[in-house]
This record gives structure tokens, sequence and C-alpha cells, in this order.
């Protein structure tokens, strides 16, 4: 079960032929960084992820976080595995030279990601989170704060956790009671959060909370939030962690999933009030805490790609081993053989192959953002990043469930013992498409903000640019099918959006009745772009000769069936954004 390898294959053609890497580490900057060391990173990064990251999933499941006197204590292991990590630099890879990073670009940190996703989910979650505080705190931070907090984070040998809900707030942060009075130079924070992933363990030396809670002349709703950083231990006058602050886990959750990473209830204040220090402005929290959450998002994204990878590897050599049918001379043969376990095993392969490029391309345009050198481009590009990321985290993990629910199937009743190690996959997955905002909220992110928003016009550009590949692949003979298809997939995006804008302010329920499936529908739109941009490379370069003939077929042919069985769905997708709110607003709340 702990077998588990990365598909280098498949990610190297993503990043070298779909996103040509050389060109955009040259366009970005990233001067000392080419195909080369990318690869090479990877590979490092595999041995760790399947040497020692990946043994571990089934023990974090079994084995999961208890809490003692002292804290919540972790699972056998994963302090050990956590320490390799940081210490072979992989907490650092993506962060900024100046305070330790090694300023490597995103689309390498979103492939090592996948690694850690795929090797063990529920370890990986706690550096996914310092990831995200890192890029708060460097965003939003004083100079006083990234320089007490920043190397620690960076390097790994401190975490962070993220604190946003409460008792009687959950994705509704208007409702945030935590309260933050000011005393000197810091600010006393108390108040209960609940849901923190990995919010206390014994892995490192220290932790450190980005907390939400409001001043006492704060205005209502979510104009009234601020930011708050909130050490485990304070530092001392060396920076180092000294005295305990007034901050503790009071309970860890017992979840269906993720058994090995620690969800937990933190009280802060109940001794006289948690020492803290604001990050960006008074009153200006969520904007500060929402650059976080979307770095989280897009990496639970990955986290959806991960699992789905892993319950993929799971079947393939299940399938090809379990002896199920009898030919008429009486041997028996796999059922790989069985054209409905082709099917599934071919959704599983297609899917996690579109997810992983999107991925991977909404880490790249992140990179363009954040090195663009004219602001128009910088704006152009956190455009275009802000329209990925509901789609990234919402399509992604709702078809992790899909994907792990397949990986199950696959293996008949033998999916449903634990010992497979198949059903702990379809468990795990369950939470990715709730914690980090619901696929609802995705839906609402992309359908409200990010199209009407600028009434559709950045979606507009990307329908453009896929239109674009569309038709290269029409100009194809081979291709020209599914070229065509893609066109017809494009309409139902343009018909999707344009329903939105013309229904979106007529109707209160409008946009929150159809963002779910308009999400949906673009989610499978960008993976026929993928996939559709795969088959077009594949061609071009079996047609110049390439010797890795096997592997350019095959991702033919997976683009094809992606065409043929994934695509059709932006077909309903549409029908049901169309259909509007009216039946499912229509019974009073007393008739469900």
């Amino acid at each position: 079960m702990s077998d588990y390898q990365f598909p280098y294959k498949d990610a190297s053609f993503v990043i070298n032929h779909i996103l040509d890497f050389d060109k955009l580490c040259l366009d970005a900057g990233f001067e000392d960084v080419n195909s080369e060391l990318a690869t090479a990173i990877l590979e490092e990064a595999g041995r760790l992820g399947s040497e020692v990251f990946a043994p571990l999933n089934e023990v974090g499941d079994k084995s999961g976080a208890t809490l003692e006197e002292d804290g919540v204590h972790e699972t056998p292991g994963f302090a050990e595995a956590y320490r390799q990590y940081a210490d072979n630099g992989w907490a650092a890879l993506t962060a900024g030279e100046e305070y330790g990073g090694s300023a490597m670009p995103r689309v390498l940190g979103a492939a090592a990601t996948e690694i850690w996703y795929t090797s063990c989910a529920a370890l990986s979650l706690c550096p996914l989170l310092t990831t995200g505080a890192v890029e708060a705190i460097e965003k939003h931070g004083t100079e006083e704060l990234k320089s007490a907090y920043l190397p620690d984070l960076i390097s790994g040998n401190w975490t962070a956790s993220m604190c946003l809900t409460e008792p009687a707030a959950g994705s509704d942060l208007a409702a945030v009671a935590c309260k933050a009075v000011p005393e000197g130079d810091h600010y006393l924070v108390s108040g209960q959060k609940i849901f923190i992933t990995w919010g206390d363990h014994q892995m490192t030396e220290n932790i450190i909370h980005l907390v939400l809670a409001r001043l006492p002349d704060a205005p209502a709703g979510v104009r009234g939030i601020s930011l708050f950083v909130v050490p485990k231990f304070l530092l001392d006058e060396n920076g180092r962690p000294g005295e305990r602050n007034d901050a503790f886990c009071t309970g860890i959750e017992h979840k269906l999933g993720i058994h090995g990473s620690p969800t937990c209830t933190l009280n802060f204040g109940d001794s006289g009030g948690a020492i803290a220090y604001m990050v960006g402005q008074p009153n200006q929290g969520l904007m500060a805490m929402f650059t976080m959450m979307n770095e989280a998002r897009q990496g639970v994204g990955i986290q959806g790609l991960g699992v789905a990878e892993r319950s993929y590897q799971q079947a393939v050599p299940y399938a090809k081993e379990r002896l199920q049918g009898t030919r008429s001379d009486g041997s028996r043969y796999p059922i790989i053989e069985f054209p409905d376990v082709r099917r599934m095993l071919m959704v599983m392969k297609s899917a996690t192959e579109a997810m992983r490029g999107l991925a991977y391309i909404a880490a790249a345009e992140s990179d363009r953002e954040h090195t663009a050198k004219d602001p128009e481009q910088a704006r152009k590009h956190a455009s275009r990043v802000g329209l990925y990321t509901p789609i990234v985290k919402g399509w992604l993990t709702e078809l992790s469930q899909e994907i792990t629910y397949l990986g199950t199937q696959v293996h008949g009743g033998m999916g449903y013992v634990e010992e497979t190690g198949s059903a702990q996959l379809y468990r795990d997955a369950r939470i990715m498409t709730i914690y980090e905002g619901t696929t609802g909220i995705q839906g609402l992110d992309l359908a409200g903000r990010k199209t009407l928003g600028d009434n559709g016009e950045a979606l507009q550009v990307l329908l453009e640019e896929i239109l674009t590949i569309a038709e290269a692949m029409s100009a194809v003979d081979s291709l020209e099918v599914m070229g065509d298809a893609l066109k017809n997939a494009v309409q139902c995006g343009e018909e999707a959006r344009q329903w939105l804008l013309e229904n979106g302010s007529k109707d209160r329920n409008a946009v929150g009745g159809a963002s779910v499936n308009f999400m949906m529908l673009m989610g499978y739109l960008c993976g026929g772009w993928v996939m559709g941009a795969s088959a077009l490379k594949a061609t071009q370069m079996l047609d110049a000769g390439s010797d890795d003939e096997s592997f350019l077929q095959a991702k033919q042919v997976t683009a094809q069936f992606y065409f043929e069985h994934l695509l059709p769905r932006t077909l309903s997708y549409l029908a049901t954004v169309k259909s509007g709110s009216e039946s499912m607003m229509a019974l009073d709340a007393e008739q469900f």
C-alpha cells in the first residue's frame, strides 16, 4: 500500500512541453533555473515522497494524532519525516531569498506539492498552511514581523496555522467574535477557534497562529475583522521561542479521514489574553487572510490531484493482478480486460492528467504575476490567477471524489476493506471539497467576484485562448473531431457566461443557483483545453520522430477518451445553468 512513484513523464510533459518551462523561467527572471535542474529537484522530491512520506500514509490513518496533557502528539514517524522535509530545504523551495528561501518557480513548487500529497496527505497539510502564512506575512506584515517570523517559517523550523472558524462562525466570517484588545506594543486576543488544521503538535519548536479577531471599536461585519500573529511560544530577546503564550488546544476532532492531521479546537486568552501582533491594517484582516487562503485553495486543489493519483496507482496493479474471468479453455484472465474496468481506469487516468495540467498552468500564471515587470501585465496575470483559483480548488477536489470512488469500485469488495488502502483514500478525499471554502463558495467566487465582478472580461479572454487551441486541433486531420468538440465546449462556456451576465442582476438567486454548475462546466472545459493541447503537442512530437512513441501515443488516446467521456459533461452543466433557480427555490422550508 505504500508503493508510490511520482508520474515523472506526465509531469515533465506538462512542465516542459505545455508550459515551456525554460522559456517561462527566462521570461520570469529565473536565470539559474532550467528543465534539467527541475528534473533533478523533482527526482529528489520523489525519493523523499516514495521512501519516507508514503509508508506513513497508512500509519497516519490507523494511528492518528492524540491529545495528551502537554498538547497534541502527532502520528509516530511524522516528526522524523517532517524533519527530513525541512532539513532538505523543501519548505523553502519557492520562498524568496531575502528570508532564506530558494526562490524556485511556483510551478516547480506545485509539482513538488503533488508529490507530498500523493505520498501522505495528512502530513503534507502542515507545510501547506505554513506556505500560506509566509505569503500573508510577507505581503502584509511590518518589517519587524517579517524579520521575526519569516526566516524560521520559511526554513520549516516553525509551522503555522490558519484560525478563522468559530463555533458560531463557519464560512460566515462576518460573525467572527474573537476579541483583540490593544495593550502597549501588542494585543491580547481572547476567544475560541475550531477546525484548526495542525493547530498543535510537537514536530517543531514553535507554531505561529494567524488569527482573525475584532478590535473593541471595530465596525460590524467583515469590515471589522483584523488579522493577528499569535505565537504558541513568545519570542525572547534573541528571537527564540521562550515563554508559553495563552493559546492552547482543548480538543481534537474525530474525523472521517485524514486521521494523521490533527484538527484542533484552540482556546485563546483563557488566562488573561494571548499576546498577539497585528498583520496589516486595523479592520482589514480579511484581505490579508485571503492572501493566505488563496494560496491554500490552490494547494488543496493539488491535494485532490495527489490523492486521486494515489488511488489510480493502487487501482491499476490490482486490476492487472485480480483474476476474475474464465476463458473457454478454462484459463483465467484479469479484470483489466473487462471493458467496464477499462472505462473506470481511463476516467481516472484522463481526469488526473487534466487535473495535473490545470494545476501546473495555474501555478505558472502565479509565477508570471509575481515576476511581471509591468504593472498592467501583473494585473492581467493576477486576474487570470483569480479565475483559476476557484476552478483548481473546486473542480479538482470534486473530481477527486469521483476518482477515489472509482478506485474503490475497481477493487470491488476488497475496496471496501480497509486493508487494501483504497477506502482510506476515498475517506481522505472527502474533506477537500469542504475546507478552505466549500464547493459552493468556490462556485460563488467564480460566478460572482470573478465573472460578474468584471463583466466577464477576464473569462472571455480565457475562452478565446481555449478557442485558439481548438482551432489548431481542427487544422490537424487526426485531431479535427476533437478540435470541433472543444469548439462546442467553448460555446457552452460562452453561453453560460452570457446567461450569468444577463440574469445575475435581475434574479437574486440566479448566481447562487447556477454557480456550482458554472464552475464545474468551466472545470471540464479547462480540462479539455489541457488535454487538447497535450494531444496537439504529442502529435507534433510524434511527427517530428520522438523516441518516446509509447508515452506520446498514450497521451493521444487518453485525450481522445477525455473528449469522448468527460468533455460532453459541459453540455449538461450548461443546461443546468440555464435552467435557473425557480424550481430549487420553489418549496417553502416546511416542505422539505
